[in-house]
């Protein structure tokens, strides 16, 4: 399915999103988290200019139809080279391009993009309008609420107010500061308090941009309490860790009246994609490794992560590892 076809859904689709997240959602994870949620937003791992321009562009943007509607999340600082990183990403279709205003590892930091952008806002505005001279798809930036010993009553209002006027229409706010000094990339996903407030504030203060809030967020009834607030929630680690939160989100928030899947349908329907991508050359431990928390929880999770564990690193494994671990959990386990 092309893109054009899900424009119109793109505003709507914002209720709900699964976050960018590095190393995690790749093009397996995403079509795995399709089959539970056909209407969440799902992003791209973050990728970074330099590699869209001169690397492996099937490998690093290649996604099936069935994962739209679909953002890539772009990390640079160079209004050119995004615009041409940009023009290639809705050149494969995808349906938005956002732009990584947020990430606080030393890899963006050394290349100077990323939360490190915070304190550029005049920056961020004109590669955001660089962006959106070159492509007809949405250009959407996601950030902090500041950096180290920024004010984010003032760094926060004013990005936002910049990259709206360059023609961002959504702003995604992980809300809570990145410390580049002093924090390392896993503890500022943790230390820094989390900021809610902030995000509430800027959409009252603008009322025409699109807010979406992210952090922490570990439920949909915490979700749909963001959204008295704010246009649209993002979900990071809960919608990885604990997939099947997103199995309610097609009914509970766009109104969807077909039954909601059991972990043992969305593992049968995504066994035909684990037997392709094997037939072209995965390996098993790439896709099984996002669906070790599918039962989180349940009786029998524990010895069907541990059979996936310990046997989808095999050189030889094949989609029967998957299989096998499923017996694990009984389905009348489930459905009790």
């Amino acid at each position: 399915m092309q893109s054009a076809n899900w424009q119109a859904l793109l505003k709507l689709d914002a209720k709900i999103s699964v976050a960018p997240m590095m190393d995690w959602t790749d093009r397996h994870d995403r079509f795995f988290l399709r089959l539970i949620s056909a209407r969440a937003r799902l992003y791209t791992e973050m990728v970074t200019t330099g590699a869209v321009i001169h690397g492996d562009r099937e490998h690093l943007l290649g996604f099936d139809a069935a994962e739209h509607p679909i953002a890539v999340q772009l990390g640079g600082s160079e209004p050119e080279a995004l615009a041409e990183a940009a023009r290639i990403a809705e050149d494969f279709g995808y349906d938005e391009i956002n732009l990584n205003v947020g990430c606080p590892s030393d890899r963006v930091q050394s290349g100077a993009f990323g939360a490190c952008l915070m304190r550029e806002p005049a920056l961020v505005a004109e590669c955001v309008a660089a962006m959106r001279k070159a492509v007809a798809v949405p250009v959407t930036v996601k950030c902090r609420i500041g950096v180290d010993d920024q004010d984010p009553d003032i760094a926060l209002p004013e990005l936002a107010t910049r990259v709206a006027d360059a023609g961002c229409e959504t702003l995604i706010v992980h809300a809570r500061k990145a410390w580049l000094e002093g924090l390392s990339p896993k503890e500022n996903r943790d230390v820094p308090p989390l900021e809610y407030e902030r995000a509430y504030a800027l959409k009252q203060a603008m009322p025409d941009t699109e807010i979406i809030i992210n952090g922490g967020i570990l439920t949909l009834d915490e979700a749909e309490a963001h959204l008295a607030h704010v246009d649209g929630v993002m979900l990071g680690r809960a919608a990885y860790q604990t997939p099947y939160v997103l199995a309610e989100v097609d009914r509970r928030f766009y109104g969807a009246t077909t039954p909601v899947p059991s972990r043992h349908e969305i593992l049968e329907r995504f066994l035909p994609y684990v037997e392709e991508q094997l037939a072209r050359g995965v390996h098993l431990h790439a896709m099984s490794r996002h669906i070790l928390g599918l039962f989180q929880g349940m009786p029998g999770a524990r010895a069907y992560r541990r059979h996936i564990s310990e046997n989808a690193p095999r050189k030889d494994a094949g989609a029967d590892v998957i299989r096998d671990a499923m017996a694990f959990v009984p389905r009348e386990v489930e459905l009790a």
